[in-house]
């Protein structure tokens, strides 16, 4: 796109101008330098007032609104446009009425270089992640009364349409696969189970609108696993011990930043430090999806050999009594050999935030809490062992009590019937606002027709025999070395199914069943190159092509610098173009109302596994304390997100 305005000087400076949202693609996809280095000297907003550049071409990058259109057609029209010539590009599919209104301004015609649907309207996270951006999505599909209302159409709407470009950018069409239910049943509950279903068909129904793209795949190339929130209620309460999961869930983190105080290198007051948890860092990059003892230790070994290798660090150690180095020793340390720069830098971030995680760790005695909650899924723990929890661990925190509580609703639903759940929430002094968030829950699940329920009425004596039920099995093929890594996400189980084409019949189908595509590889076309942009008609000469690459390319889940044999980061950074064309097909996950970063690191692990690139798409990426406040909000009137300081 940022080519494709190429004038005869070629050291001729362009302006990027942008909306809100498209700003937000740009910004979740490439960093400025990314930017200037395509000839972008200025970015504008398009709403704001802007001052006249007649000797400079413009980008436009905007969405096909009619109030986007209106503004376009004011800066370029009249005797005095503000920029010499505009390329513009649209996010999404261009309606024809919006088409006919640049045509019917004979002005702006000839100052149009450019007029391209890019078809790129969603929010990349991670190298094999990405959202549709809509936060309030939860609420506006599953919440009460929401049936066929304004805000349940348009949700719907935006979320298949950025799901599309998703295809369209990679040239890929899906085999759209979704769960069923009974379309007659007319009931909220039913309604709400119907929402997969309903944006299956929305995103197929626009897929097939990209087959006049040039090059845009006829028939499937990949699979897409629509699923919802009711899923797995588990996965976004459940404590997730991964370094990734922890960093989110215990730290007071905005976004990706996490800022604390270090040492100041002159003796001086300590100073405040930023530091950004993203891929171009190596050491998140090899970490983030170990478990925190494990990331811990690898930390404290990659600090001990720096130590043991370099003699200043040496002489520093030598002043101190005894062999083991603390967290603050090995600070200290780092702090003497700034000559090290940036890597040793980073290595002390990661020391710094791996020790406060421990530290809380052990301050809120989540061990014994994360047993619990495991021990519960697992079907090892049951009503006796939650009683017993709450009243020994009084001083346990109500965010933690309610998760737990959640829990053992999901794998429990009977145990919350009547007011047997009031005397829970009395025994674990919680307030009415999280009996809410239990409530709004049972909500997403649906009414538990298929669930046995017990008649006996509650008490809190129990027998010391635990239960038999259970909300996951244990892997019999997997060795787990680190404590409390047992828990999976039900998407790891559903990923594995598709593959193998085990599938419930009863509870999932594809819109294209009769063409399934889930055991298909690459075939020879995969190496012809590909285009997703697809040209509308201009007034002018058609504008420079595109670069064109193959429809299976690194580029989605390059990795950098991982050495983690087993991630799938190190099974795709080190795949050749030949290996690339050997992997199976990718697979696609997407889930409504939010996604977890357990289920982030299924897709990395499963890619791996079957060597098959899974990507997980979502309406929003949310660690616990953000669901739960979602839960809280659920049928309330709109609310920001980053008004409660839990923006994504």
């Amino acid at each position: 796109m940022l080519g494709t305005a190429k004038s005869q000087d070629s050291k001729s400076w362009k302006v990027l101008i942008m909306d809100k949202v498209t700003l937000k693609v740009i910004s979740s996809s490439c960093k400025m330098a990314d930017i200037t280095d395509q000839g972008v000297s200025l970015v504008e907003d398009l709403f704001r007032r802007r001052q006249p550049l007649p000797s400079m071409d413009a980008i436009y990058f905007i969405q096909p609104s009619k109030e986007n259109m209106v503004m376009f057609l004011s800066d370029m029209s009249g005797r005095e446009p503000l920029y010499k010539k505009a390329y513009v590009f649209f996010s999404t599919t261009v309606p024809k009425e919006l088409i006919n209104h640049i045509k019917s301004d004979t002005s702006v015609l000839p100052r149009i270089g450019a007029l391209r649907e890019m078809n790129l309207e969603y929010f990349p996270f991670d190298s094999q992640g990405f959202v549709t951006d809509q936060d309030r999505a939860l609420d506006e599909l599953f919440g009460e009364n929401v049936v066929n209302s304004r805000k349940f159409n348009a949700c719907l709407n935006t979320m298949a349409t950025r799901v599309a470009t998703v295809f369209a950018s990679l040239n890929e069409h899906p085999n759209v696969w979704y769960r069923v239910t009974n379309e007659d049943d007319l009931s909220d509950a039913n309604f709400r189970a119907l929402v997969p279903s309903k944006l299956a068909a929305a995103i197929s129904g626009m897929i097939m609108k990209y087959k006049s793209i040039p090059n845009f795949p006829q028939g499937e190339t990949c699979d897409l696993l629509i699923l919802d929130r009711s899923v797995d209620l588990i996965a976004p309460v459940i404590h997730e011990w991964t370094y990734d999961a922890m960093c989110h869930d215990l730290l007071n983190m905005d976004g990706n930043k996490y800022v604390y105080e270090a040492p100041s290198k002159t003796g001086g007051d300590p100073v405040k430090k930023e530091v950004l948890l993203e891929e171009s860092d190596p050491v998140w990059l090899e970490l983030r999806h170990a478990h925190i003892a494990d990331a811990s230790e690898r930390l404290h070994d990659r600090m001990t050999n720096f130590v043991n290798k370099n003699k200043a660090a040496q002489i520093q150690r030598s002043s101190r009594d005894g062999n083991e180095l603390s967290t603050r020793d090995m600070q200290k340390i780092v702090q003497s050999l700034g000559q090290y720069g940036q890597q040793v830098d980073k290595l002390s971030s990661h020391v710094e935030i791996a020790g406060k995680i421990n530290s809380i760790i052990r301050e809120s005695e989540l061990r014994d809490l994360g047993q619990l909650e495991q021990d519960l899924v697992f079907g090892d723990a049951g009503a006796k062992d939650v009683i017993s929890f709450l009243r020994t661990k009084a001083n346990a925190s109500p965010e933690n009590k309610l998760r737990l509580l959640m829990i053992y609703a999901s794998v429990y639903p009977e145990k919350f019937e009547g007011d047997k759940a009031s005397k829970l929430m009395q025994l674990a002094k919680l307030s009415p606002e999280d009996m809410k968030v239990v409530h709004n829950m049972q909500l997403l699940a649906g009414s538990p027709q298929n669930k046995k329920t017990q008649s006996s009425g509650f008490s809190l004596k129990f027998d010391a025999q635990k239960t038999k039920g259970a909300a996951r099995k244990d892997r019999t093929d997997e060795e787990e070395t680190w404590q409390l890594f047992r828990f999976y996400p039900l998407v790891e189980e559903l990923i594995g199914k598709l593959t193998k084409g085990e599938l419930p019949k009863d509870e999932y189908s594809s819109i294209n069943s009769k063409s399934s595509s889930v055991h298909g590889t690459r075939d020879s076309d995969s190496k012809s190159m590909r285009s997703s942009q697809a040209p509308l008609p201009t007034p002018e000469k058609k504008a420079p092509a595109q670069s064109r690459r193959s429809r299976r390319t690194a580029n989605w889940a390059r990795s950098h610098h991982s050495d983690d044999g087993s991630s799938s980061d190190s099974v795709l950074r080190h795949a050749s173009s030949a290996d690339f064309r050997r992997m199976g097909q990718r697979i696609f996950i997407f889930v409504i109302g939010g996604a977890t970063r357990s289920e982030l690191r299924a897709c990395h692990k499963m890619t791996a596994k079957l060597r098959r690139e899974i990507i997980l798409g979502s309406s929003s990426l949310d660690d616990p304390p953000q669901y739960i406040t979602k839960l809280k909000l659920f049928g309330q009137p709109e609310i920001s997100m980053d008004r409660l300081g839990l923006g994504i």
